[in-house]
C-alpha cells in the first residue's frame, strides 16, 4: 500500500500544492484500512512532503522531480521491517556525537544540556511537549559534536524514526527511564568524561531502540 501511495504522489498528474483525495477515497482505491492511510499520511508529514490543513485536507509540498531522490529515505520510514537497521545507524551516531560533545564541550554547553533534561521533567505530562523537549536535547548535543555533518545526517534518522518514536512515549516509566538516561548523559558530558557518556549513550540508545521497536511491532500487530 505504501508504495502504491507513493506512486501516486509521484505521478504525473500531481503538482505541488494539489490536494490528496480524502482517507475514505484513499482507503478504497488502495484496499486498506482508513488508519493504514492515515499512518502513511502522517509520516510523510513529517518528512515534509505532504502538507495536512485543519479543515481543508493535505496537499502535496514538492515537486515531482525532488520527490525521487527521497523514494530510498521514504522506503526506511515506511517500511516498518526496515526500523531495526535504521535504530542501529542511529544509535551509532548518536554515540558518536556524545563522546564528540564530551571532548568538545565549553562551559555554555555544559549548562544547557542539563536545562534541556530540565525542561523534559517539567512536559512528563504532556507526551506532545515531552517528544520536542526530548528532540531538543538531541539536536543540542548533536551541535556541541562540533560535527556539523554528523549533525545533519542524525537530524535525518530521527526524522525517519519520529513517525515511531511520537508513539513511544505514551507510558509514563518510559517517560521517567528515557529522562534519567539524559540526566546521565548530560552529566558525563559537562565532566567531559568521553568513556562515562560513550557508556551511558549506549546505555540509552538500547533503551530508546527497544522502546521504538516494540512500538513499531505493536502497530503491526494492530494493523
Amino acid at each position: 500500500m505504501t508504495y502504491r501511495l507513493l506512486d501516486l504522489l509521484l505521478g504525473e498528474s500531481m503538482r505541488p500544492g494539489d490536494r490528496l483525495a480524502g482517507e475514505r477515497a484513499l482507503a478504497e482505491s488502495l484496499g486498506v484500512g482508513r488508519s493504514a492511510v492515515r499512518e502513511v499520511i502522517s509520516a510523510l508529514e513529517v518528512l515534509g512532503i505532504v502538507d495536512t490543513r485543519a479543515g481543508s485536507g493535505t496537499y502535496l509540498r514538492s515537486g515531482t522531480s525532488e520527490l525521487l531522490p527521497s523514494t530510498s529515505s521514504w522506503s526506511l520510514l515506511l517500511d516498518q521491517d526496515r526500523t531495526p537497521e535504521l535504530t542501529v545507524v542511529r544509535s551509532a551516531l548518536e554515540r558518536s556525537a556524545a563522546e564528540l560533545a564530551a571532548l568538545e564541550r565549553t562551559e555554555k554547553q555544559a549548562q544547557q544540556l542539563p536545562e534541556l533534561v530540565r525542561r523534559q521533567r517539567e512536559a512528563r505530562d504532556d507526551p506532545e511537549r515531552y517528544v520536542e523537549a526530548d528532540i531538543a536535547f538531541h539536536r543540542e548535543l548533536a551541535a556541541n559534536s562540533g560535527n556539523k555533518l554528523l549533525s545533519e545526517i542524525l537530524s535525518t534518522t530521527r526524522t525517519l524514526l519520529r513517525v515511531w518514536f511520537e508513539h513511544a512515549v505514551d507510558r509514563r516509566e518510559d517517560i521517567e527511564d528515557a529522562i534519567t538516561e539524559h540526566e546521565e548523559i548530560a552529566h558525563a558530558i559537562a565532566e567531559g568524561d568521553v568513556e562515562r557518556v560513550s557508556a551511558a549513550m549506549s546505555r540509552h540508545m538500547r533503551a530508546a531502540s527497544a522502546r521504538v521497536l516494540r512500538n513499531s511491532t505493536e502497530s503491526q500487530t494492530s494493523t
